[in-house]
């Protein structure tokens, strides 16, 4: 039974709870069969040293993969903005007649130039017009 417990071990590098199921004996008997062998030792420290590096290289993938993941989503981002952008500043110019009707609050109609004048009390950008003809 040993030598199958350490054949299993060392040549097929099995894990010892795989081999205790395997062969429906406990663990703990696996363990003191295997760590009484001279190889051992060597074996053991093999083994922490591939797991370290399986661990490595799981942990780059996954530094990898999540930074590509977050530029995919900014550049996703980026080309809602810029659609966004160029939705909103088309270069469609409303007239001035237009502008007057949907801010009709804030003009007062002239009735000696015929025309619309913006209100005194109205803070406006230059781009408003501060007089509209009728």
């Amino acid at each position: 039974m040993e030598e199958i417990i350490l054949q299993k071990y060392f040549e097929e590098k099995m894990k010892q709870i795989d081999i205790s199921k395997q062969l429906n004996i406990s663990k703990y008997k696996v363990s003191r069969t295997v760590s009484k062998d001279a190889r051992y030792h060597e074996e053991k420290e093999r083994r922490k040293k591939m797991a370290k590096m399986q661990h490595t290289e799981k942990t780059k993938q996954y530094i990898t993969n999540s930074r590509k993941s977050r530029d995919m989503e900014y550049a996703s981002l980026k080309q809602a903005h810029i659609q966004a952008s160029m939705e909103l500043s088309k270069g469609k110019t409303i007239s001035n007649r237009s502008f007057r009707n949907r801010n009709s609050s804030a003009y007062r109609y002239d009735k000696r130039s015929k025309s619309y004048i913006l209100k005194k009390e109205i803070l406006a950008g230059a781009d408003v017009p501060k007089k509209i003809k009728w």
